[in-house]
């Protein structure tokens, strides 16, 4: 496979974002444009994590030019992880090491990856296993919003992802008005609530549960999560209007105690090592279970709808803010590769990113956790004013709420509790640090 141009290969890691086909065509176009050959390298590292040299395809112009505002992945998309390692095999780092081997066979010059945090870390680790001599420039994408990117700018895909995750939930915000029903929802977000946060905002939901208003290194306990939705609906029903949408952040399930779901799941699924698989535990549906069971304690009936929206969200076709910042960033990207192989940077590689409008390449290793070497989590601030102006229009229970003895006293009739029992059993709540951050 001689050649004289530079071959650059694009791939794609990680779960589809809007706005992956927008990089693909803007790099490409840009890549050509500047003199080089560039091939797609289908389904992520997978193909080459196996060896196997085949699964790749021409880009060109014509091909790319009109796919900017298509959603998917024109080269698919894969989860497959490199730099895992293989403690049974002759060769525990057999992966990277057939990684390496595609790539020099493929006689790449330069690889461009489209991803999130594992991406990234596979990017990073690729680059070092060639020891300088392979530029490689990655370029990061997830809904979640969860990358550290300069300037507080958002990864794409995740204004494309709040835009239609909003419009979802304002036609359910009107058929909870219509039916006088609630529906707990649970959109994507393992990490950080960026998503759960945007989406609530932006459509005006009830309320939104995200893990950052929780004590940072203590478990989140179920019961502080029913106690919060049952005291949001109590609140509602005081206020003559019995329904609402309240959406949470998958990753809450990642920081419940084992133990707590096992009490009230016990068939939940475990892996080889005991523990419980909480990617399936279907945390709406648990949560609505729970707390279905808190009012009909008391004699009263609630109707909830589960709902999780997430893969709805991936494959949209990109809003014209992600595909104009997707153009920017494959550009970006080309620039980045091109300053590399002048030798215009100290490292061989790393992620692109735009900063007040300007390039702003961010070395591999730069945002990076010095103890685990994966990348750092971008999680929501509290402390902001954008938080503060969320939680103002959700409706949940305040201080003031427990300290207005009117206020108390309705809350606690609809409740069947003494007014005193009331504050006693949720003044808990509010004492979290999103509730302390939002009266600040």
């Amino acid at each position: 496979m001689s050649h004289i141009k530079q071959r650059l290969g694009i791939l794609c890691g990680g779960g589809p974002a809007p706005g992956i086909n927008s990089v693909i065509s803007a790099a490409t176009i840009e890549a050509i444009n500047s003199g080089f050959e560039v091939v797609g390298l289908r389904d992520g590292f997978k193909h080459l994590i196996a060896g196997n040299t085949s699964e790749v395809e021409p880009l060109t112009i014509p091909y790319v030019s009109r796919i900017y505002a298509t959603g998917g992945s024109i080269l698919g998309i894969a989860r497959d992880n490199p730099t895992l390692k293989d403690p049974t095999a002759a060769d525990p780092g057999w992966r990277m090491a057939n990684t390496v081997r595609a790539i020099r066979e493929l006689e790449l010059d330069a690889l461009l990856t489209i991803g999130g945090d594992g991406t990234a870390h596979s990017a990073q680790r690729t680059c070092e296993a060639f020891e300088g001599k392979l530029p490689v420039v990655h370029v990061p994408k997830t809904i979640d919003n969860d990358l550290p990117l300069p300037g507080g700018k958002s990864t794409f895909g995740f204004q494309t992802a709040r835009h239609v995750g909003a419009q979802i939930v304002e036609n359910l915000m009107a058929d909870a008005y219509a039916a006088r029903r609630w529906f707990f929802i649970v959109a994507m977000g393992r990490s950080a609530g960026h998503l759960a946060l945007g989406i609530a905002k932006a459509a005006g939901a009830t309320l939104a549960l995200i893990p950052e208003e929780f004590e940072r290194d203590r478990p989140i306990l179920l019961e502080q999560l029913v106690d919060v939705l049952e005291t949001s609906m109590l609140k509602r029903m005081v206020h003559g209007r019995p329904f609402g949408v309240a959406i949470l952040a998958e990753g809450i399930a990642l920081r419940l105690p084992p133990d707590d779901v096992a009490r009230v799941q016990p068939d939940c699924e475990r892996d080889q090592h005991g523990n419980l698989r909480l990617s399936e535990l279907h945390l709406h549906r648990l949560l609505t279970r729970l707390v279905k069971e808190r009012f009909k304690a008391r004699g009263q009936e609630a109707t909830i709808v589960a709902k999780s929206i997430g893969y709805e969200l991936r494959c949209a076709h990109a809003i014209p803010f992600d595909i104009e910042y997707t153009r920017d960033l494959g550009c970006g990207a080309i620039e980045y590769l091109r300053q590399l192989l002048r030798g215009q940077h100290a490292e061989r590689g790393g992620m692109v990113a735009i900063d007040q409008g300007h390039l702003a390449p961010q070395p591999f290793g730069s945002f990076s956790d010095p103890k685990t070497g994966r990348t750092l989590v971008r999680q929501v601030d509290i402390t902001t004013e954008s938080y503060k102006v969320a939680r103002k229009y959700m409706i949940r229970l305040e201080k003031d709420d427990l300290a207005d003895p009117e206020k108390l006293a309705a809350l606690a009739a609809v409740a069947k509790l003494a007014p005193d029992e009331f504050a006693r059993r949720y003044a808990p709540l509010v004492e979290l640090p999103g509730a302390r951050a939002a009266a600040r």
